[in-house]
């Protein structure tokens, strides 16, 4: 039960005090005609032409009081809602007084919600205010907000320091984090952008939009541990999808030529700097192209998020400057491997041989890895952390890559590629296997090369087998995580800072 602390008791104690003189704290209608910015801009727009007659626009404003200034028969209000801050001008002469000394009582707080009823003025300092005539509590602010203090350094950055600062804390408060911070609300309000930008680049290029189960009998698509739930009435064990992939791919046997869904994936693993264990995922599959086809597409659209969020493509993220736009660099695995160790991986086909020498070359790894995923080890060793500009890395192992067609020159490779964009994974494509003979023999290729229980363990999917047998055109499909596209397109470090609720430990 909420035990109030001496400021927050000194605010119920104020609800008692406004309900004497017969105000509600908490009046269940509300009135707005204009937001803070909507006031001002109209305000001079119509200054603009007829200063007089601006001085008679009358609005309706609402929001959180953000800064207080009393002076005896007049009051300066700063109130805010999403659109930004409008100063209000209380004078005595021209409101209610018993109203007026609501506020002169101090019965009206910072962070309380008020509505002022006006007309625009400029004060003596040049500050476009409402002159209010009347005024109302909406919603009384029982607990006062955390402070947050800025210093502008030397060098022109900016150190926070106040009562919330601590980041975990700040996570875990998200509601106050935003109501304090205007910079993470911009955050979030850019997401909107890039994940609208993203559904509009797909509905133009006419793909369809669709909704597959999160709740599956057999999870797949992607090298993760699931997390266990159980219906109770059919008595079965479900799992929380890790991949869109295998049900948006049934689409494409079933006569849709291009399919896309952006929601929510979940997977029962290690959180990180850019890990989460639900994250919002973007998969398309679409007809007649390849893995080339997919990767041109890749490029649009990123760039056109890129525009939506920052204006351009050309971005800063964490002190690197970044090109989003135009035809990106790719690149083979394995000629990525050779350049930046020196070790060219296929001079060693076993896993044995490969393994020694990685360690002959200085690297550690993690004993009993299969071939590919000893590869795989290498390139996030030695070649990941120095991509940063977005790079496309070509042509995986065909043993960590069970939905890829093979490529033409070898057997050990297929037509896969990953993004990487400074110094991160951001995308995986594939031009799709479609034959359904190679996809079991892949799927039980993979069951004896990992052991039970392994992350990367991938179950035979009989149903998806029985769809393909139908017939599925060839195609290429394409999975990115919208967190991480986030972060990069707002100068994010953490994925965290683009989750309005990341996951965290339980608060003892």
């Amino acid at each position: 039960m909420w035990q109030p602390n001496k400021i927050e008791q000194e605010r119920v104690d104020r609800i008692q005090e406004l309900e004497a003189r017969g105000v509600e704290a908490y009046p269940r209608r509300v009135e707005r005609t204009h937001s803070a910015a909507h006031a001002i801009a109209a305000y001079e727009a119509l200054e603009a032409q007829d200063a007089e007659a601006a001085q008679g626009l009358e609005v309706t404003v609402c929001g959180r009081i953000r800064r207080v200034n009393l002076k005896g028969k007049l009051s300066f209000l700063h109130i805010e809602d999403e659109s930004g801050r409008v100063q209000l001008f209380l004078r005595v002469n021209d409101m209610d007084e018993a109203v007026y000394n609501l506020v002169k009582d101090k019965l009206v707080d910072m962070d309380d919600f008020v509505q002022a009823t006006g007309t625009m003025m400029r004060t003596k300092a040049g500050e476009p205010s409402v002159l209010v005539h009347e005024f109302r509590l909406l919603a009384k602010s029982l607990s006062p907000l955390p402070v947050i203090k800025q210093q502008v350094q030397d060098d022109g950055t900016v150190v926070e320091y106040g009562e919330f600062t601590d980041v975990e804390a700040r996570y875990r408060q998200r509601y106050a984090d935003l109501a304090v911070n205007r910079s993470v609300r911009e955050v979030f309000l850019k997401r909107a952008k890039v994940i609208q930008a993203v559904r509009r680049f797909f509905d133009d290029e006419g793909f369809l939009e669709v909704e597959t189960p999160i709740l599956q009998p057999l999870y797949g698509g992607a090298a993760a541990r699931p997390f266990i739930t159980h219906h109770n009435q059919l008595d079965q064990d479900l799992y929380l999808r890790i991949s869109f992939e295998l049900y948006l791919k049934r689409l494409l046997v079933g006569g849709y030529d291009a399919v896309y869904e952006l929601g929510r994936d979940f997977r029962n693993e290690g959180v990180s700097f850019k890990h989460n264990t639900e994250f919002t995922m973007l998969e398309f599959y679409k007809a007649y192209i390849d893995y080339n086809e997919v990767a041109r597409l890749c490029e649009r659209f990123v760039a056109a998020a890129a525009i939506a969020a920052t204006g351009g493509t050309h971005i800063t993220y964490q002190g690197k400057d970044i090109e989003l736009g135009g035809t990106w660099k790719r690149i083979t695995m394995r000629d990525a491997i050779r350049e930046a160790s020196g070790i060219d991986y296929m001079d060693y086909r076993d896993a044995a041989s490969l393994e020694a020498a990685i360690r002959k070359a200085g690297i550690d790894v993690r004993p009993g890895q299969p071939w590919g995923k000893l590869v795989e080890h290498l390139l996030g060793e030695c070649v990941e952390p120095n991509l940063i500009q977005p790079t496309f890395i070509m042509d995986y192992p065909r043993d960590i890559s069970p939905f890829a067609k093979q490529v033409e020159y070898d057997e050990m490779h297929v037509e896969r590629w990953e993004l990487y964009i400074a110094g991160m994974e951001f995308a995986n494509a594939f031009t799709e296997l479609n034959d359904p003979r190679e996809q079991e023999a892949r799927f039980l290729d993979m069951a004896k090369t990992f052991r039970t229980g392994d992350d990367d363990e991938t179950p035979l999917d009989e149903d998806y087998l029985r769809a393909m047998r139908y017939g599925m055109p060839p195609n290429g499909g394409f999975g990115m995580g919208m967190d991480r596209l986030v972060m990069l397109l707002t100068n994010q470090r953490s994925i965290r800072d683009v989750l309005l609720y990341p996951h965290l430990r339980r608060e003892e």
